[in-house]
């Protein structure tokens, strides 16, 4: 009798090239019962990282905490890299290397990385107990938990990262409270993305949650949707502040036009800069460019400080993307007692989408769970 192993057996079949038009497939794998064909047979062995992360950090899979925190330790961990500390001869981080996880003790200590530590130590052991470097890991883990998030798109994971070398610098993360001028140059040092790219880099905040934020709120979302990732937050973003979800105002926060909700100061100043706010409009009602422009972004964070020539697509083990929630809603819409009058316009070449309003009385934000 013989034995396979229960989870990622790599069979390394060969697929003959009949046609030029056959996928070029090198390998399967054995995930449980399923086969499933990969780029590589290196690739099998990161099966056994989904199943293990779904089931024990993911909670079955689902959209929640853990999953909003490890989208955004991909940013975090990615962008603390500049080209010019490089030119001056001074280490300028290694990008998306997972430094974040292996130089934890110094990495989460930074003010940018303000509640980061919780899934930081959530995750260092899961790439411990896989023998995965910490750099394939915070990305692994980033694409699985988009891929959660029900309307997210299809997200791509390339594998091969060698180890950090050191703890990235202080002070590379932007924060909510800097202005669009410091955003831009940090990210345009970081990896040469514009300021289209960082429009679309804001996309996360609609499965995001405040954590260590609103310290008389805790939990409290960055939007209407949270676990949903959807168009909605380019409308209330651009709509009129009236009140803050605690009894004031913190460090990097603005006034929402709803109860209960938050609103980066981050978020508010691209929304209305000359420079992001027909980028940010375009993405209101339109979730096909929202996934394309994110899915793109995503993928050039993860792979920066990286030779993407030297990484093997791994991309077949992600899930497939679920799909957008049938809540009878249109991806963008007026909350309930808002509409244009609530509109602060700000790009000034397209005019705002004409949108319908939600019937029913004002809507309000409720909490979001911090543990699942």
């Amino acid at each position: 009798m013989i034995l396979l192993p229960p989870l990622a057996f790599a069979l390394a079949l060969a697929v003959s090239a009949r046609g030029a038009t056959l996928p070029e497939k090198r390998a399967m794998c054995l995930n449980g019962l399923q086969l499933h064909e990969v780029a590589h047979a290196s690739c099998c062995k990161w099966f056994d990282v989904l199943n293990d992360i779904q089931t024990n950090l993911f909670h079955g899979g689902k959209c929640g905490a853990d999953a909003h925190e490890s989208i955004r330790l991909v940013f975090h961990d990615a962008i603390a890299r500049s080209s010019l500390l490089e030119s001056l001869g001074v280490f300028g981080g290694g990008g998306a290397d997972g430094s974040v996880l292996t130089f934890a003790a110094n990495e989460t200590m930074y003010p940018a990385n303000l509640g980061t530590a919780d899934i930081v130590h959530a995750q260092i052991p899961f790439a411990t107990n896989h023998g995965v470097s910490t750099g394939d890991f915070v990305a692994f883990a980033g694409a699985v938990a988009l891929a959660n998030c029900p309307g997210a798109p299809q997200p791509a994971f390339l594998a091969g990262r060698p180890p950090p070398t050191q703890a990235a610098p202080d002070n590379l993360v932007p924060e909510p409270f800097h202005t669009v001028d410091q955003m831009l140059e940090r990210i345009a040092d970081a990896g040469n993305f514009t300021a289209a790219d960082l429009t679309a880099m804001l996309a996360a905040h609609t499965v995001a949650a405040a954590d260590d934020v609103e310290d008389d709120n805790p939990g409290l979302p960055f939007d209407s949707s949270p676990g949903v990732f959807d168009a909605q937050l380019f409308v209330e973003v651009q709509l009129h502040g009236v009140q803050f979800p605690g009894p004031g105002n913190r460090v990097g926060e603005v006034m929402a036009p709803m109860p209960g909700e938050l609103r980066l100061q981050s978020d508010s100043l691209v929304a209305r800069d000359p420079r992001t706010a027909c980028d940010w409009q375009s993405f209101v009602g339109n979730q096909a460019k929202l996934r394309a422009d994110f899915a793109d972004v995503f993928r050039r964070l993860t792979l920066l400080g990286q030779d993407a020539s030297t990484l093997v697509d791994c991309s077949d083990v992600i899930p497939r993307a679920k799909a957008s929630p049938n809540t009878g809603k249109p991806f963008s819409y007026f909350p309930a007692g808002k509409g244009m009058a609530d509109v602060e316009q700000a790009c000034a070449a397209t005019p705002f989408p004409s949108l319908v309003t939600l019937p029913g009385p004002e809507q309000s934000v409720p909490p979001v769970p911090l543990n699942s």
